[in-house]
């Protein structure tokens, strides 16, 4: 049978050839000992890479391949057959034609149309690659032309937006060279691109999650613990913790909904026994792109024996802060600048917020080669002040629990939601809050939107929620190591609008960990109409995280400029990440017409509701 270039045979359905699976089980790790090891990997700068497709002209084919990550043959949903999609390469300033065929064979088990979301990248509102929002989709055997001009430059990347075809495999690597000459200088370039695979059909692993959304939580508390807690802080402190989170029905330990009891991590498409390879020589300055195309993955990523330069954040330059380790959320990019010498390899190590897992590559200056991989850290415990309850010793301290259906009376700083009889005015069951978004609520209450009260969906509040910039985040602080933060992060420009605000839209984030139910101020994306915008405004959004789990918040087509605790510009970024009890704001322009998705991209959180429509209007 022949094919043409992309797999395609006369029929134009996609047949992944033999040696595509094999290159797909090498990758996994499952059949090493052919020696079926990854080629050095996607340095930019080696045309030859066959992962790599430049120019304006692209040609991509969504279908299925077979692929074995875990020693278990599953099928991947596929870009040309691979995992990652191939790394496209543009160039600001030229106008970009993508041809996206959608060769998914009948009865997939990841339906009948797809799409591809171009993340973080300016474009009109029809080529965003939306369903229901921007376009129809790509339906089975047809072809959608994306063609836009290219308005920037940078680290992106791009997935589907359909069902839960990007936990599948469908998402890839987008790199655009500036027209203008970058700030810093580089000998070799490469993109790390990080991702959790699961051998499960995600709609089962979305199902599972529903019935039980604790079931890859298996640090939970012991009568152990609660002694060892006991003797370190007191019997009535430890009861007291204990009862708090007993209250709120949820876990200290509860750090991410799924973690490595069910995912694989990979890096650039391979695991750590597929050891992908970054090379280099001895005194070069290295570019390493790391991208989080994860669907439900916190990573925090170290390089032990390198210090990083973080060099730009989500595609935009920023003034070089030198660290030795990050947290990159879910959909977030960081481009750093490290120089390797003294040693012929290094690890790079990225391990899940919840340390259960890992994955790892490495830097050589050969093949083979690899350097030790440093053990997890230790598991993290969330606390009272994680989310937003504290005020009462730091981050170790044992505040006042939102909790549901408490007995009893209100405290100070209770957020309890579902109670009986009236609390007193601080219960902040009411309007929106018109404060100050920077004041840092000092010594007042968070108040909290009327459509929260009483809702069967929401199962805590925070009640003292603060902007936590300059806090590296739950299991990053004090660790010894020079962790970054948003707060070292700033634009190498000026506000590129300038304008104050003209108007405030305060949303919480909102849930209920139990039922697995996510949303905007307690409300479901089936349940609201879109935010409307008028075109051309400057407009502040300000977050506030009534949920114990951690957020990263993307808004599609427009710039989130986030503001520090004062209300200057500090850093330009797509996707805004909100940990638990913080209360963040950022502003937009609104300078692009139509319909724009705005969503957690925890994939499940959006599935489950956390999602709304904007909408530019003139």
């Amino acid at each position: 049978m022949s094919h043409d270039a992309f797999g395609r045979d006369a029929d134009g359905a996609f047949q992944p050839s033999r040696r595509r699976f094999v290159q797909g089980l090498a990758a996994g790790g499952a059949i090493t000992a052919l020696g079926l090891w990854p080629r050095p990997g996607w340095a930019l700068k080696s045309p030859a890479q066959s992962t790599v497709l430049a120019g304006t002209d692209f040609d991509l084919v969504i279908g299925e391949t077979p692929v074995n990550f875990t020693g278990r043959t599953r099928t991947a949903i596929t870009v040309n057959g691979s995992i990652p999609a191939p790394l496209l390469r543009w160039r600001e300033g030229t106008t970009v034609n993508l041809r996206v065929s959608n060769a998914l064979p009948p009865g997939s088990i990841h339906g009948h149309t797809t799409s591809i979301h171009w993340h973080g990248i300016l474009l009109p509102a029809n080529m965003d690659g939306v369903p229901g929002l921007s376009f129809s989709g790509i339906h089975r055997g047809e072809t959608y032309h994306y063609r836009f001009d290219v308005r920037q430059g940078g680290t992106y990347w791009y997935h589907s937006h359909s069902g839960l075809q990007e936990q599948a495999g469908l998402y890839g690597p987008l790199i655009i060279d500036p027209i203008e000459p970058e700030p810093f200088s580089y000998d070799r370039d490469y993109v790390v691109m990080l991702s959790d695979w699961t051998d499960l059909d995600p709609a089962a692993l979305f199902s599972r999650l529903k019935k039980k959304s604790d079931y890859d939580n298996y640090s939970k508390r012991t009568v152990g613990d609660f002694l060892r807690d006991m003797r370190r802080d007191g019997f009535a402190a430890a009861l007291a913790d204990r009862k708090a989170w007993g209250e709120m029905r949820m876990t200290p330990t509860d750090l991410s909904d799924v973690n490595a009891h069910t995912y694989t991590y990979l890096m650039n498409g391979t695991t750590s026994l597929g050891n992908w390879t970054g090379l280099f020589r001895s005194g070069e300055k290295v570019r390493l792109r790391f991208i989080n195309g994860s669907a439900m993955t916190y990573f925090d990523v170290r390089i032990p024996g390198l210090k990083m330069t973080v060099v730009a954040a989500d595609g935009q330059y920023v003034h070089p802060v030198t660290v030795d380790e990050f947290r990159i959320a879910v959909a977030e990019t960081f481009d750093v600048i490290v120089e390797p010498s003294g040693q012929d390899a290094y690890t790079i190590f990225a391990q899940d917020m919840g340390r259960t897992g890992y994955v790892s590559g490495t830097l050589a200056v050969r093949e083979g080669l690899r350097a030790p991989v440093p053990a997890l850290d230790p598991r993290p415990l969330l606390t009272m002040d994680d989310m937003g309850h504290g005020g009462h010793g730091g981050h170790g301290g044992h505040g006042a629990a939102a909790g549901k259906g408490m007995e009893g009376g209100c405290g100070a700083n209770m957020g309890m939601k579902g109670m009986e009889g009236g609390c007193g005015a601080n219960m902040g069951h009411g309007a929106q809050q018109a404060a100050d978004p920077h004041a840092g609520h000092g010594g007042g209450m968070q108040s909290h939107p009327a459509s929260e009260a009483g809702n069967p969906f929401v199962d805590m509040q925070t009640m003292a929620p603060v902007p936590k910039l300059d806090d590296p985040g739950i299991g990053l602080r004090d660790n010894g190591r020079k962790v970054l933060t948003y707060a070292m992060l700033r634009s190498t420009f000026d506000d590129p609008d300038g304008r104050e605000p003209g108007r405030e839209i305060e949303l919480h984030l909102t849930g209920h960990m139990e039922r697995f139910v996510w949303g905007f101020n307690g409300q479901k994306f089936s349940e609201v109409e879109p935010l409307r915008l008028n075109y051309g405004e400057r407009m502040r959004i300000v977050l506030v995280n009534d949920t114990m789990m951690t957020h990263p918040i993307h808004l599609h087509g427009l710039w989130s400029d986030l503001e520090d605790e004062q209300g200057n510009f500090l850093v330009r970024k797509h996707t805004v990440d909100m940990p638990p009890g913080s209360r963040r704001s950022y502003r937009v322009r609104a300078d692009a017409l139509g319909s724009w998705a705005y969503h957690c991209h925890l994939l499940y959180h959006m599935e489950a509701g956390m999602m709304r429509e904007v909408r530019v209007d003139e």
